[in-house]
């Protein structure tokens, strides 16, 4: 698959990505500002998601409602997400829209209103969103396993913690937007049909400044335990796990890859065939890569039973160590077939391109294209991904259980 991508870089250091894709009529774009939850102060956890909602209602001459009509006038999806290192707002539409599209945005990310009736309302939105949590254990046990896993600060939730998020004031968040919405840190990507020397145009009219203003770098504090439970008299019982990995700027990332997705890729996959299958362990399981830019680790959710608690950790760990004694051919094969698959489907997506085309600047420094990532998925092998294995084994877990019954971590 041939692609081409687009660059431009603004005075003010703002970087414009683009990548065309001449299939589609559509187009989507994100712009990822660096206010994630490591970039909020102590005490504010939980900012982002409130920054997220409240700047779209009402910016410029138009108050919520109106703003809110604007958006659907154009007919566009839109997504708003929180990241440790950014909130990215975006939208998918259709291509002829994108200029209006461009526009409101500015509006949005530079003359938002902010008022104090309507942060209100974004505030309690989010308080809602981290009490839903309750009732979604699955999400709240990995939520709660990126804080313990990751350094201070790297894995703070971007939800939100409730006593915070109650004593957050509609003052202290303005400063949280006027310290971090800076625009030379900024990165702009549009994936689609799109004439970008004409976004490139339209984005200088709009975000372009004389200087260059560089923000503090993040600052990683320590670990914290190696074991936390949070009680609920349920009849589950919640495990998440993770152990350290390579980043994905590593030299040995696809190998780690690959090596995740014979632990996880599929119900072939080790983990759904030894931990469920074979033992009937627990009724849920599975594994994936997670990567920041400073950090990167494996992480696993089981949900299970109380009294299949302990074995079922056990016996997660003891498929993370075995991994590395021997990787059959067609282990190998299977996990390079599931990965190049759902490289094809994100290559269909313009949302998803516009969104790995900024993570892959904003991590790497550079856009990696599909074929390259193709063949170094290719590339790996049963001797490649055992030295990986070995170099790097998988250990010293960090476990986060949600239920009646604790476990003991070994």
């Amino acid at each position: 698959m041939t692609q081409r991508f687009d660059k431009h870089i603004l005075t003010n250091g703002m970087v414009l990505l683009g990548e065309p894709m001449e299939a589609v009529n559509s187009v989507a774009f994100g712009f990822m500002l660096p206010a994630g939850a490591s970039r909020v102060p102590d005490g504010c956890c939980g900012a982002g998601n409130v920054i997220a909602d409240w700047i779209f209602r009402g910016a410029g001459d138009r108050n919520s409602r109106e703003l809110s009509d604007a958006l659907e006038g154009l007919g566009l999806h839109r997504a708003s997400s929180v990241s440790s290192s950014h909130i990215t707002f975006g939208a998918a539409l259709e291509a002829g829209n994108l200029a209006q599209a461009i526009e409101l945005y500015s509006e949005i990310i530079l003359k938002a209103r902010l008022e104090a009736e309507q942060f209100k309302l974004a505030k309690q939105l989010a308080i809602d969103g981290v009490r839903a949590l309750d009732d979604d254990p699955r999400q709240k046990v990995m939520l709660k396993l990126r804080e313990r896993f990751y350094p201070k600060r790297l894995g703070r939730s971007t939800l939100g913690k409730i006593d915070e998020l109650k004593t957050l004031t509609s003052e202290k968040t303005k400063q949280i937007i006027q310290s971090n919405f800076n625009l030379s840190e900024t990165i702009f990507g549009v994936a689609g049909k799109y004439d970008f020397e004409a976004i490139v145009k339209q984005i200088e009219d709009f975000f372009e400044t004389d200087t260059q203003e560089v923000l503090e770098p993040v600052v990683p504090g320590s670990k914290a335990g190696k074991y936390t439970h949070l009680h609920n008299e349920g009849a589950q019982v919640h495990i998440g796990l993770m152990t350290e990995t390579v980043k994905p700027g590593d030299e040995d990332y696809y190998n780690a890859r690959v090596a995740v997705s014979v632990l996880s890729g599929g119900m072939s996959a080790r983990l759904f065939t030894e931990v469920r299958e074979k033992r009937g362990f627990c009724y849920a399981i599975g594994a994936r890569y997670h990567g920041l830019k400073e950090a990167a680790g494996v992480m696993c959710y089981a949900g299970t039973t109380p009294d299949k608690a302990q074995e079922t950790l056990d016996c997660i760990i003891g498929e993370f160590n075995r991994l590395g004694e021997g990787i059959s051919k067609e282990e190998i094969e299977r996990a390079k077939v599931g990965l190049k698959s759902a490289l094809i489907l994100q290559s269909e997506s313009s949302s998803s391109r516009a969104g790995a085309i900024g993570g892959d600047y904003y991590i790497l420094g550079r856009v990696r294209s599909l074929d390259e990532i193709k063949n170094r998925i290719e590339a790996t092998s049963v001797d490649s991904v055992l030295g990986f294995l070995r170099k790097n084994r998988f250990g010293d877990f960090t476990v986060v259980t949600i239920g009646p019954k604790e476990v003991t971590v070994k």
